[in-house]
């Protein structure tokens, strides 16, 4: 993907997770256990959904109790929140689905599925996805399934 860039009204699906958030996601919640929207080549945890495989199919369960990670395609990100929100209800203790995804607060899919389940954290400083040329132009958060619902500034790095 070498020469990837962004510009304004583009999305792509297809950039990968920076490493040094995951460390700083690692360093604050744990080994990341379950890439929830993954290639075998950009898979950030040992056990993976393959977009092929389509972790969004009504039949495919994601795991209660381990800490799972999605960088969904930024395209189209509704049914990714949405399937968070209804997955959220069975987590158990120590289950967690951290989403990353653009601070679009304004939008019906965080409305409806991210605020008031997901304890949001907005990463402060912009991020650059691997393969990318520039920083991604919009800020970015996490919203965390299986923690108390609220918000707070994430200074990460």
């Amino acid at each position: 993907m070498s020469g990837a860039s962004f510009h304004r009204g583009e999305s792509r699906g297809d950039f990968e997770t920076p490493s040094d958030l995951l460390c700083a996601v690692e360093g604050r919640w744990g080994p990341l256990e379950m890439d929830l929207a993954a290639t075998a080549e950009t898979a950030k945890a040992p056990n993976f959904i393959t977009l092929e495989q389509d972790s969004l199919l009504p039949l495919t369960i994601w795991p209660r109790d381990a800490v799972c990670w999605l960088n969904p395609p930024f395209g189209h990100i509704e049914p990714w929140a949405a399937k968070c929100a209804r997955q959220c209800e069975r987590l158990e203790s120590e289950g967690r689905i951290i989403l990353l995804v653009p601070a679009s607060v304004g939008a019906n899919w965080y409305r409806d599925h991210v605020h008031g389940k997901a304890r949001v954290y907005f990463l402060n400083g912009r991020i650059k996805f691997v393969g990318a040329v520039d920083w991604y132009p919009r800020d970015c958060l996490l919203a965390v399934y299986g923690e108390k619902p609220g918000y707070e500034v994430w200074s990460w790095r």
